[in-house]
């Protein structure tokens, strides 16, 4: 009897720490879950913070965003192994909790100092397997945070805007990702080619990561 009540009161906890109590996600994610986009959002709040070097934070670079687009273009494998990850930060404090009180709580649960502090504890660990976890959370929400425009118009990184000509070969490959039909292009529309001209470096920007403005 005591047994079972045990159990039963292990598996209320278990559900209550993975399934419970996440904000709903400011949109609809179809590969991340809400736990998940907490656990992003929550990370890079902790990683890339408002008021650094880089204006923008962690936060401003939507990483859920590019985490839900970069396991929509992975495979099942990469997938499977996000998704571990994820879940592995996010309870990792069981096993190795925060210093001071409420250290057992979730990831997401914790203060932005209690998750500076988890992190820092992945990634100073005398564990190989804990720093192999740490970086490779630092990797995918580093790509993230470098993807977007602000933070590369502001390293000087963003790319410059280029007048591509139409070559031949254009008209029998199609875009990545793309089927032959798409192409839409015919020997007229071939243009010249570039006259080799290098691109000044205070040159118009790419349109994708121009600067917006009203």
């Amino acid at each position: 009897m005591v047994t079972a009540v045990l159990c039963v009161i292990v598996v209320c906890y278990v559900v209550a720490r993975v399934a419970l109590g996440y904000p709903d996600p400011p949109r609809e994610y179809r590969r991340l879950w809400r736990g998940e986009v907490a656990l992003i959002s929550s990370a890079a709040e902790a990683m890339y913070p408002a008021g650094g070097p880089i204006p923008s934070s962690g936060l401003d670079a939507d990483l859920p965003g590019y985490l839900e687009r970069l396991m929509a273009a992975s495979q099942l494998q990469t997938r499977i192994l996000l998704h571990l990850l994820f879940f592995l930060v996010e309870h990792g404090t069981l096993l190795f909790p925060t210093p001071g009180r409420g250290g057992l709580r979730r990831f997401t649960s914790q203060s932005v100092e209690g998750r500076v502090a988890a992190l820092d504890g992945w990634a100073e660990s005398a564990l190989f397997v804990r720093r192999v976890v740490f970086t490779s959370l630092r990797a995918v929400l580093t790509m993230g945070y470098f993807a977007h425009p602000p933070v590369l118009r502001r390293l000087g990184l963003a790319p410059l805007a280029i007048e591509a000509p139409i070559c031949e070969a254009d008209l029998l490959y199609p875009l990545i990702g793309e089927r032959p039909e798409s192409i839409g292009l015919t020997a007229a529309d071939v243009t010249a080619p570039s006259a080799g001209i290098p691109l000044p470096q205070d040159g118009p920007l790419d349109p994708r990561f121009a600067e917006s403005r009203p």
